[in-house]
């Protein structure tokens, strides 16, 4: 069975990827892929590059230098996601974390003293990591 990868325009494929339409147009001047043309005719990224393309954006390990020369943070969650933060509502106990992280929105139960030892208000880039049920908030570089 022969399968068809379908060619996204640049506003699904920015979409996917949590950029604007203009960062995607932008990688096509730069050749980061080869646009195609979907079936409208229109500027358009093939299924397999732009899958590519978000593998590729995936493993950007963000911060800098490790004291053992390795780029990025180390944690056990896999799944991370790097955002801003958008409300933090905190008692002397527990507090809320609500982050966007391209078009998802993420809220985190954590304590009061991280939110406070992390320096987490509005504004603060931060990393969710995912690991089952909990999500963790790192402070990104």
């Amino acid at each position: 069975m022969v399968v068809t990868v379908p060619a996204y325009r640049y506003s699904e494929a920015a979409e996917l990827l949590g950029v604007s339409d203009d960062t995607v147009r932008r990688w096509a001047d730069q050749g980061r892929f080869r646009p195609t043309t979907g079936s409208s005719g229109a500027a358009a990224i093939d299924g397999r590059a732009l899958a590519a393309l978000a593998v590729e954006l995936a493993d950007l390990p963000p911060g800098g230098p490790r004291p053992d020369g390795q780029v990025g943070r180390r944690a056990s969650a896999r799944n991370q996601m790097r955002g801003i933060v958008t409300r933090v509502v905190a008692d002397t106990v527990m507090a809320q974390v609500e982050m966007c992280c391209g078009p998802y929105r993420i809220v985190s139960l954590i304590s009061a003293e991280a939110v406070r030892d992390l320096g987490l208000e509005v504004g603060v880039v931060a990393v969710a990591g995912v690991k089952a049920t909990n999500v963790t908030v790192e402070v990104a570089p």
